[in-house]
């Protein structure tokens, strides 16, 4: 008896503390959204406030991990499902381009930091892959927010985004195979060309051919119990094979929502897994925050900021020249490139595999967890520099100097008006000044008279 209310015990206090975790998060979330930014941000935040370094009151267990890595399978399933092959091909030139173009600047800025702390070939190669991707639940929440999304902006930014988000795909098959320095490179390149000639063969056949019509697909269009099940299985049963042939469990869900999205029943199945997969995903974002070393980063407080600030500002200037340079008008560039500025989490989801494959050691896995995060949080700030340079798209500014000093305008003007008030207040203290000085030569003049002196 006694055994069993100390059972039942434990199992009150373990819920006790899942709806503490949940109600924590909802509140951060509601908080944030109220401050117009994305909810994530509270969700990350509560990780933090929770975790190891914060009350402490959960863990980065096990079951944490494992529901943290299904948000991610589950995600890249929905990316699939969403993703339009037909508009996706005809910005597909671009797409790679920038994307390409990010990803080589990305390295070549991993190799000079790779110089400076002594890393090693694996832990620049990570490195380069985690400051190439940008995040796209954040980018395009924010330009969502503007009412850009459909917009040529949008379309731009989702284009590169899906881009980055098919190149994580080899960039997991390529960190998992890396080991403890020992890699096969060689069999890790077969595995890559296999992956990407797979996926652009799928792409090719849908960007050619209709929906594939499923069988039975009228008994179960209005069962969302089978739906959810079917869908979840073939999800996870793509993202299983695929890990049991050596590549990333992530490509096999990203194919399994390919095949769903390029179904009859695709319009069916997403709002029914929509729901599921938000769920998995503040998981995935609370695992974001427990990996947060709130002592790391306070001791490093400065390093982190610095870091955290060159890697957005670089990633700002590089995503606006490749836009232009790609063909994009100066207001789709600015928009596109504030918009991924951030470090993406799915670089969380890149360190966590090189970490536990030994290819990163614990200093720097630390410090970019932490440089990551930090973008992540403070992205959204962006929001309101877009905001102001919402005027750009209707007033047919010409530069980015002009487009700024418009969006920017009001400041600009109580600037100049506080520079007016300080000219106007050094010209009346000049005035006083001589003044003072023009009064005390007179009184000494009269002391020197009444004395009888010259």
């Amino acid at each position: 008896m006694t055994e069993s209310v100390t059972h039942a015990a434990g199992h009150g206090t373990a819920m006790l503390g899942i709806a503490i975790v949940v109600a924590v998060a909802t509140l951060l979330g509601l908080l944030f959204l109220w401050l117009r930014q994305p909810p994530l941000v509270g969700f990350i935040v509560a990780g933090v406030a929770l975790g190891p370094t914060g009350a402490g009151l959960i863990s980065n267990s096990d079951n944490v991990a494992l529901l943290a890595e299904m948000g991610v399978v589950v995600l890249l399933f929905f990316i699939g499902m969403e993703l339009s092959v037909k508009a996706f091909v005809l910005s597909l030139r671009q797409a790679l381009l920038v994307t390409g173009g990010q990803l080589l600047a990305a390295m070549l800025l991993a190799v000079a930091i790779g110089q400076v702390i002594h890393a090693s070939v694996s832990e620049t190669i990570i490195l380069g892959f985690v400051i190439g991707i940008s995040s796209t639940v954040v980018a395009m929440k924010m330009l969502e927010e503007m009412g850009v999304l459909r917009a040529n902006a949008g379309r731009v930014a989702v284009g590169v985004l899906i881009a980055q988000d098919i190149a994580v795909v080899p960039m997991l098959i390529f960190v998992a195979g890396m080991g403890s320095g020992e890699a096969d490179y060689v069999d890790i390149a077969v595995k890559v060309a296999v992956a990407l000639s797979l996926l652009g063969g799928l792409l090719w056949w849908f960007g050619h051919h209709g929906k594939i019509r499923v069988p039975f697909a009228e008994r179960v269009e209005d069962k969302i119990e089978i739906l959810a099940l079917g869908s979840l299985g073939l999800c996870f049963s793509a993202a299983s094979l695929s890990g049991v042939a050596g590549l990333s469990p992530a490509y096999g869900a990203f194919l399994a929502g390919l095949l769903v999205g390029n179904s009859t029943l695709r319009s069916r199945v997403i709002p029914v897994i929509e729901p599921i997969q938000s769920v998995l995903l503040v998981v995935f974002f609370l695992s974001i925050g427990l990996l947060i070393d709130l002592n790391f980063i306070w001791a490093n407080l400065w390093r982190v900021l610095l870091v955290s600030l060159l890697v957005i500002s670089a990633k700002t200037v590089l995503n606006i020249f490749l836009l232009r340079r790609t063909g994009s008008d100066a207001q789709t560039a600015l928009i596109a490139g504030l918009s991924m500025a951030q470090v993406g989490e799915f670089s969380f989801v890149l360190l966590a595999a090189g970490f536990s494959a030994q290819a990163i050691n614990s200093e720097l896995f630390r410090l970019s967890i932490a440089v990551t995060a930090v973008s992540l949080l403070f992205s959204p700030l962006w929001v309101s520099v877009m905001h102001r340079l919402e005027n750009i798209a209707s007033g047919g500014l010409q530069d980015y100097r002009h487009a700024l000093a418009v969006a920017y305008a009001h400041e600009l003007h109580e600037m100049s008006r506080g520079r007016a008030a300080l000219a106007g207040g050094m010209h009346w203290l000049n005035v006083r000044y001589r003044a003072v000085r023009l009064a005390l030569y007179h009184r000494r003049a009269a002391d020197r008279r009444d004395r009888g002196e010259r």
